[in-house]
């Protein structure tokens, strides 16, 4: 953990030595066909096969149809890490093939292709604004934000912060609710993303109406609900512990910078090879914050060939990504994200 005045000076140095990063950046930003084919091919291709493995499953253990689906929902993020680069338009040149790209692999993850781009992008032009932490972040309030509540509003917010939730019944509304309707921008001229997103939940209740009809409706939907379940919660921890670390970055837009924000609000979720290829490179995400435009096949060669954009990142594994639970509220006095036990020391202190 630093302190304020390291980190205002670990903030100035990233100004200073990173002014270039888009030069730096660049090259990694050309997609490349191969690549991308490869990634659909070792993505679609074992998902599909373990699918098709799943339902016969069924017939002999309902538990071996579980485990698989735990390998399943692996599969499913990299078929959404594809949709997720081709909303950033970087998996391939052609717009129009990221699009349909896109669109196929929305039928298999059921987030509606161009609305959950819209919401996405718009977080990549302001995470870290306090203003705007509502859209593409998991929910979280600042201390005084916190201290200023009632009684009741403290408890819907202890509730809502609570593992159980956040990990497991958060991702489930998420799903069902969340995108299926417009949940931002309403007054906003979204209207071919509103359509958009209305035509994908049409397509995607065809198809599943479609196989549920020749699977037959109990098999079909255990095997789908529980992959894209599993697969919700990885992203929702994700999601979490890419931006909610305890040295993360969080202004107000007066205050706010972008390269700060994508070097110091980021992790690197440093996974073992293995994992790291199963989440599509998604735990390099300071690079991935820098430039959208990099495709997640060209991130880690990013990293490896250019170290300083990773000199002040926060490094996380695994096991100590697991601590980052304990966070609850971001602390603006102490610049991080602070626990329970913590927010009631600030509170003698007379800092909440």
């Amino acid at each position: 953990m630093s302190t304020n005045s390291e980190k205002v000076s670990i903030e100035t140095e990233i100004l200073d030595k990173l002014k270039n990063w888009k030069e730096i950046i660049a090259k990694y930003q050309v997609p490349d066909k191969k690549k991308a084919l490869l990634q659909i091919i070792t993505s679609f291709g074992p998902y599909v096969g373990l699918w098709v493995l799943m339902y016969f499953s069924m017939d002999w253990s309902i538990w071996i149809t579980i485990a698989l689906a735990v390998i399943n929902s692996f599969f499913l993020v990299r078929i959404f890490i594809i949709q997720h680069d081709c909303g950033h338009q970087s998996f391939f040149k052609s717009k129009r093939l990221n699009n349909l790209t896109g669109t196929l692999c929305s039928v298999f993850s059921s987030l509606p292709y161009k609305y959950w781009a819209k919401v996405h992008n718009h977080h990549h032009g302001h995470t870290g604004q306090l203003e705007e932490r509502d859209i593409g972040d998991i929910k979280f309030l600042t201390v005084n934000e916190y201290a200023s509540k009632g009684w009741g509003g403290k408890l819907q917010y202890r509730i809502f912060r609570n593992p159980l939730v956040t990990f497991i019944i958060s991702p489930i509304v998420y799903f069902t609710i969340s995108n299926r309707f417009t949940m931002f921008f309403k007054d906003k001229p979204w209207s071919k993303v509103k359509r958009s997103q209305v035509m994908n939940n049409l397509l995607i209740l065809i198809v599943y109406i479609g196989l549920g009809l020749l699977l037959g409706w109990k098999k079909f939907l255990f095997i789908q609900l529980v992959t894209i379940f599993i697969f919700s919660v990885i992203a929702f921890w994700f999601f979490y512990v890419q931006h909610q670390h305890e040295d993360g970055y969080q202004r107000w837009k007066k205050d706010w910078s972008f390269l700060v924000s994508a070097i110091r609000g980021s992790s690197y979720y440093k996974l073992p090879k293995i994992w790291q290829w199963l989440t599509g490179n998604i735990g390099i995400h300071h690079i991935h914050h820098l430039s959208s435009l990099v495709p997640n096949y060209n991130l880690e060669k990013c990293m490896k060939e250019n170290p300083i954009l990773s000199k002040y990142v926060t490094h996380l594994t695994f096991t100590e990504s697991l601590a980052t639970v304990k966070n609850k509220l971001w602390s603006e006095d102490l610049q991080k994200m602070v626990g329970w036990k913590e927010y009631r020391m600030l509170k003698q202190m007379g800092m909440a």
